[in-house]
């Protein structure tokens, strides 16, 4: 038991000091009063720990270059992309030219329906299903914010790889676009396999204009 009573005072100082010890603090706000006593060892241990781990690993994460920041994990992580990208690109265009193009990849249904897939996904909204660049709308037919691409005309290039070219790189930089609509650069999204499955999509539905 116990050798103090429940009415007894509990002692009161600035802190306590020893193990097992309660102190009653001195101060006091609004009537609110704070108890102190010694920390168990473990838990002064695990405190002082983390405090030194902190100091350490802020040292070695932004004064070292031990640890790579979040950003510099995705810049490199980007530049990587962008690396693989272009060996994809120059990999894909060593074994394509215009002939390659329109004598192959236009006649094969396995390429143009995988290129017709891409095209109905991500191009009709502004080039149109049938490539017209219109919708039809009761018996008006609206322009669409893309250029037509069966009429024959090819502002940036006739030749197979001016098209894969602009679907890749997107309307030049120089040039103001169709109706001022600008062209994205499809490359970012599209893989050049996919691109060149586009254009021969594109051919197919040109054949007299490319020979077919």
């Amino acid at each position: 038991m116990s050798d103090s009573s429940p009415s007894e005072e509990p002692k009161r100082g600035d802190f306590a000091s020893k193990k097992g010890e309660v102190i009653l603090r001195k101060h006091e706000y609004d009537g609110i009063q704070e108890f102190d006593q010694k920390l168990p060892n473990w838990w002064l241990f695990t405190f002082y720990f983390a405090i030194a781990w902190f100091v350490i690993y802020w040292v070695l994460y932004y004064h070292t270059g031990t640890y790579r920041t979040d950003q510099q994990k995705i810049t490199s992580r980007l530049e990587q992309i962008e690396d693989d990208k272009s060996a994809a690109l120059a990999s894909t265009l060593a074994n394509l030219d215009n002939e390659t193009l329109i004598n192959q990849w236009a006649t094969d249904p396995e390429k143009v329906a995988a290129g017709e897939a891409i095209f109905t996904t991500n191009c009709v909204a502004c080039h149109a299903a049938d490539l017209s660049a219109t919708m039809a709308v009761g018996d008006q037919k609206i322009p669409l914010p893309g250029r037509p691409l069966d009429d024959g005309v090819w502002e940036y290039g006739s030749e197979p790889l001016d098209i894969f070219k602009l679907i890749n790189e997107g309307t030049p930089a120089d040039a103001a676009g169709y109706n001022g609509a600008r062209m994205q650069a499809w490359g970012q999204m599209l893989s050049p396999e996919q691109i060149a499955d586009v254009t021969s999509f594109i051919i197919s539905k040109n054949r007299k204009e490319f020979g077919l």
